[in-house]
């Protein structure tokens, strides 16, 4: 894939074990760090970085934060060194106006580094973590993505992280199948984002399984913001797509003009 915009992407995380794991998920996210065009900055809007207001992690040097607990100790002994940028902080809250401030209380969590450190092992791409204001309504999460779509053009990759469908209170250890409500859920989402219909999204909360997939917003909206960075020339491929624990789903889209 060459191409002067760079592409978008939605990846379903999952647990944090997929930071260690040989698995088709992580597999598929080696073989996009390899197939997408290298970008000079990574702009990650995780699900794990929630604040009042949006704020830009503006440092050289962000930390990798465990924010977990209940897993093997190898985990917490990962460290991604990957530089940050704060040019790059600095241009998106340009970007989004008054919305928007810079913070240097927050570094890369694991939404961030457990799919990072399979795409891009070196850590030697600059990466910066946006955050999510969650009382935004889904409109104004996708005018984000609107306001942040002129960092294509300057080799910058919007990378969202979370779960279309994320109901940890629903989970069946062990089971591969979606439960009803998930496999309904991501079925209409699926339907509107290949249909390029990404603002159909806007009520996703009328979407059959809506209230028990998307019990708690955070995983979602990710989604928002990378599909309101898109254009009309962009086309979606979906991968990974496919359940873990009936509740959970590792579904994730990568939006291009090629």
């Amino acid at each position: 894939m060459t191409q002067d915009r760079m592409p978008l992407l939605f990846v379903g995380h999952g647990s944090p074990m997929n930071a260690v794991e040989d698995n088709a998920f992580t597999r598929t996210w080696q073989e996009l760090g390899e197939r997408l065009p290298r970008p000079r900055a990574i702009l990650c809007i995780s699900a794990h970085f929630i604040t009042s207001g949006l704020h830009a992690v503006c440092l050289n040097q962000p930390q990798t934060i465990h924010d977990f607990y209940g897993f093997p100790q190898k985990l917490f002994d990962i460290e991604y060194p990957a530089p940050g940028s704060p040019e790059l902080a600095q241009r998106v809250v340009d970007l989004l106006g008054d919305q928007a401030q810079l913070t240097q209380d927050w570094g890369l969590d694991h939404g961030a580094w457990s799919v990072l450190r399979v795409m891009y092992p070196k850590a030697d791409i600059p990466v910066v973590q946006l955050s999510l204001d969650l009382s935004k309504t889904a409109k104004q999460q996708m005018d984000i993505g609107k306001l942040l779509a002129p960092l294509r053009d300057e080799g910058i990759l919007i990378l969202g992280s979370g779960n279309i469908v994320h109901n940890l209170r629903e989970i069946r250890m062990g089971q591969v199948e979606p439960l009803p409500f998930a496999r309904s859920f991501a079925k209409a989402v699926q339907s509107q984002v290949l249909h390029g219909n990404y603002e159909g999204l806007l009520h996703y909360r009328d979407f059959d399984g809506s209230a028990p997939s998307v019990n708690s917003s955070e995983h979602f909206v990710p989604l928002l913001n990378v599909l309101g960075a898109a254009n009309e020339n962009d086309t979606a491929e979906e991968f990974n797509h496919d359940f873990v624990w009936g509740s959970l789903s590792m579904t994730g889209y990568l939006l291009s003009d090629t």
